[in-house]
């Protein structure tokens, strides 16, 4: 069995009130693979990512991680497997100092405090972040936050990377440094994102949501290549693409 394959069959979410936001989506992920989620503001995608370590829980279909499927029951081993960076760092952050934050996670599953200290440094290490471990969240930069907030995924030792917008609020330099920490993970990675230069450098496959389904599905530089398949769901094809042969 692996963890790290990722599948949605038939999944639909309805949030109180009657908002249908997911409606049929189905698709696989496989070990190591980085997918891109993208679409218009409102698509679902925020909502399929919370359905992806039992945030959220389907009103009908299923999702399953290996050949678990994400329950009520299921929730808190998933949660170890699948490691999910928010859209907003300050929504991950919030103990007194950076290592306490990173320190958290596994010291809330049992861990040794030596050990989960020694996770917690590893891991912001691997960001590039260690020098700022005694530092308060609250001092750190936009793209600072964004590197702890991973860190304090990466100590859990995921097998799968979610993430919500990574580069959003990042200046290009702490955005170059996200782009070139991504390509770096062997794990698998689903990335919601509306930057479409990402997607091009980081992952090799798309899918892509309107409306609460997935409309098309497969190799980033064909569908972002598409122009018609772009401006029909609110995007842009990327402007490194216009310059290139889709082929």
């Amino acid at each position: 069995m692996s963890h790290h394959i990722v599948e949605a069959r038939d999944l639909s979410f309805v949030y109180p009130g009657g908002h249908e936001a997911l409606s049929g989506v189905s698709f696989r992920i496989t070990h190591g693979e980085a997918v891109a989620l993208i679409g218009p503001n409102g698509a679902g995608k925020s909502t399929l990512l919370l359905h992806l370590n039992g945030s959220l829980l389907p009103a009908r279909g299923e999702v399953r991680i290996g050949d678990l499927p994400v329950t009520r029951q299921t929730a808190p081993r998933i949660r170890r497997t699948v490691g999910m960076v928010f859209q907003d760092p300050d929504d991950q952050l919030f103990m007194p100092t950076v290592l306490e934050d990173v320190a958290f996670g596994p010291l809330n599953y049992g861990l040794a405090p030596a050990e989960a200290e020694d996770r917690a440094v590893a891991a912001l290490e691997r960001v590039g972040m260690a020098r700022l471990r005694q530092q308060p969240p609250y001092t750190l930069s936009a793209g600072e936050k964004r590197a702890v907030a991973i860190a304090t995924v990466l100590a859990m030792s995921p097998d799968v990377l979610v993430m919500d917008e990574p580069s959003s609020n990042l200046d290009p330099r702490g955005r170059r440094r996200l782009i070139e920490l991504l390509k770096s993970f062997e794990h698998t990675r689903i990335i919601a994102t509306h930057d479409l230069e990402l997607v091009v450098e980081v992952c090799p496959r798309v899918l892509v949501m309107d409306g609460g389904v997935i409309v098309a599905q497969g190799p980033a530089h064909e569908l972002l290549n598409n122009e018609d398949l772009m401006l029909r769901h609110g995007l842009e094809r990327p402007h490194s693409l216009r310059h290139h042969h889709p082929h």
